[in-house]
Order: structure tokens, then sequence, then C-alpha cells
């Protein structure tokens, strides 16, 4: 196929076919430029020179691939060994990312079964494989994060800390290096195929300053510098490019609520005082957090209220009420996150057909009227009891 041929393809197509043209010139510039543009895409994905699908073009047929729903790669790579080729290499994911096609799937556990996802979109549940772990870190308390297309859980093995990740593209659990200075009680969050683990106690109780920086591309962490304060039991998440971690505890009796930023390209944390000024306790969960569109939203305990928070100000608004609540339990067992465009609630609740997790998501861009959010329920998972123990969103 000549370049001339690829960029009369549709208008979806055009984004995937400028990408391979633009690989084309970077290969003809370090001389590696062996092969046609048909043949060399199916190379890369590890197909033979036969059509994905009979009568219709290779890049065609990936773009149309891309553009399908996730929770239907399961099947398509059933069909034969070609599509299973292409499930399993990942190009699909990359090719989604270049097309701008993205699904925002929860993944979150509440009952000793183990992990499940939900896809809002169809509103379809699926069961995850059981992390092959031992019974210590089945039965610990744990930690999760996603990155990339990665669903990372951190908990405790009989021996030490240890890491699971989950991988979208393979779909299967497999142990993931450890970080260098080990930890739990941490705040993170992540942004596009990077995370950053921050603060936390050590095997030893001992509070920690330090973090780290998780690239899901190599499977490596690195060390980052200090924080200003030790702090656990904090949260963190990325905002305006930067990572900020807020709350949490300096000693057992001693809550902090000024902020720290990081600055991943001049590689230094910057100190805001009164960032987060609700007073953080041994009992109480981390803060309940979320960003979208770049804006910070936490959820109150004691008032069941959500508030946003002011960046010039260096203050928080109160916008309305949590569809559940929260305060019951100092905000354990409860999720908030963002989800694309919108923030996401899942909590328990009890009504007269049994006990039930409810995902509520609520718009920004809809605005507060009268003090009212305006949260519409999305999902619902019955007779899994009323606590969410971990709770991710992975967009991709």
């Amino acid at each position: 196929m000549s370049k001339k041929q690829i960029r009369l393809c549709c208008n979806k197509n055009r984004v995937f076919s400028d990408y391979v043209v633009e690989e084309e010139k970077e290969e003809e510039e370090s001389g590696l430029l062996e092969m046609g543009l048909e043949r060399r895409g199916r190379r890369k994905v590890g197909l033979s020179d036969c059509l994905l699908l009979h009568g219709l073009n290779d890049d065609v047929t990936l773009t149309c691939l891309a553009w399908a729903s996730r929770s239907d790669y399961a099947s398509l790579s059933c069909l034969n060994t070609r599509f299973n080729s292409l499930m399993k290499s990942g190009y699909l994911y990359d090719l989604r990312k270049q097309l701008g096609v993205v699904e925002h799937w929860v993944y979150m556990v509440c009952d000793p079964r183990g992990w499940e996802a939900f896809d809002p979109r169809r509103n379809k549940w699926m069961r995850l494989p059981k992390i092959p772990c031992d019974e210590c870190f089945n039965h610990a308390d744990k930690e999760s994060l996603a990155v990339g297309s990665e669903l990372l859980v951190f908990g405790r093995e009989l021996l030490d800390f240890a890491i699971w990740k989950f991988s979208l593209i393979c779909q299967k659990w497999v142990k993931c290096e450890g970080m260098n200075r080990p930890r739990c009680l941490f705040g993170s969050g992540s942004l596009g195929s990077v995370a950053i683990i921050a603060g936390g106690s050590d095997r030893n109780g001992n509070i920690l300053k330090s973090a780290e920086l998780y690239d899901s591309k190599t499977g490596k962490w690195e060390m980052l510098p200090n924080m200003h304060s030790p702090r656990r039991l904090c949260s963190g998440f990325f905002m305006d490019g930067k990572f900020y971690v807020i709350g949490g505890m300096t000693s057992p009796t001693e809550s902090l609520t000024c902020g720290e930023e990081y600055d991943l390209k001049s590689r230094k944390w910057r100190k805001i005082e009164g960032m987060f000024p609700n007073v953080s306790r041994a009992a109480q969960a981390p803060p309940l957090v979320a960003v979208v569109d770049n804006q910070l939203y936490a959820v109150e305990y004691s008032t069941n209220m959500v508030k946003k928070y002011n960046k010039e100000k260096n203050s928080w608004d109160v916008l309305g009420r949590l569809p559940v609540r929260a305060d019951s339990s100092n905000g354990w067992g409860l999720a908030f996150k963002a989800c694309g465009k919108e923030l996401l609630v899942v909590g328990g609740q009890r009504g007269p057909e049994g006990e039930a997790i409810v995902l509520n998501s609520w718009s920004p861009n809809s605005g507060v009227r009268n003090g009212t959010l305006d949260w519409k329920v999305i999902g619902t998972k019955e007779h899994v009891g009323v606590f969410v123990y971990n709770c991710a969103v992975m967009g991709c």
C-alpha cells in the first residue's frame, strides 16, 4: 500500500495512517526500513501475511478493532491464532491511544471472592482471575493503583511486603518488582504510564518521607527526592501535570494540614501550608480525593459533603452532599474516584432486598443546583456486603 493510498482512508483511519507513516520516517532515518507498510504492520503484532479479515485491508480492520469495546477483546482473541496474537501484543492499546479512544473501567474488591471489573458503558461485570498469592497476602489489608494498562495491588505476604499486578494485555496476575523502600499506608497517583508513591510506613512502622516513581512500560521503580515531611495515611494525585500529597499523620498523634507538590521537570518538592485543613486522626481513612479536568475534589467525612479546592485562594468550597454516608465508618469502605469527566462514589447500601454496592456518578460540568448534586446510579452489585476494600479506575 502506498502512502497516497493510506492517506485516502476514512477519517478514523487517518490518525492510524499518520501514526504508521511517522514510524516509517523514523525507520528511514535509522536505515531500518526493510518492508512495506502493510507487511511491517503485521510483523509488529506477530501476524502472518494473511489478512485479519478476508476482503478488508488490515489498516481498516485494526482501526475498527481499536474502536470496538475492550470488553469484547477476550472473545475476539478466541477467533483464531492471528486475533489471539494481536490481542496479546498490546498493539491495539497503543493504537487506541493514538486515536484518542478511552474506556474507563472500575476495578474493585468487596468480598473474599476477589477482584471484579465493571464496564459502565455496557453495565457489565467481569471477574478477574484469582491472585496466585499466599494466604497472608490474601487476607491482609491492601492498597491498589491503576497505571497504564496495569492494576497494581500492594499488600503483605508472610515474610515481607509484596506487589501483584494484573496486566490488561496478558489478562493474568504476575509478581511486580518490589519498591526500593517497601511500604504501606502511602499516598499514590498515576498519570499515563507512570505512578508516584509517597510517604507511608515501612515494615518496622517508621513513617517515611521518601517517594518513588513506577514506570509501567519498564516495570521498574526509581527513587525520587524526599518530601519535606514524613507522613502516612495520606493521599496522592496528579493535577496540572504535577504530583501532590495531602493529609496524613507525621506521628501517631500529630496530623498534617500542609500539602506538598512535586514538579517532575525540576524534581523538587514545594510545601503548601494549609492545603488540607481537615485534621486527620489515626482511626480515619486517608483523605478521599479525586481530580477531574485538573480540578481537585474531596469528601469531608463528618458532614458527608463534597468540596472543591480553590487553587488561587488555597481554600475549599462546599458543593453538595454525597449519595451515601461516609461519617459512620470514618471514610473506610467507601471509594471516591475520578472516572473520565465524572466523579464516582462507590459505597454500600442496605435496602428491602438486602445489601448491595452502588456506583454513583456526577459530572461537575452539570453544575450544582440549590446545593444539590445530581448523582446518577450507573451500576449495582448485589449480595456482596456494603464495604469496598479496594477500588481503582483504569482508562485505556
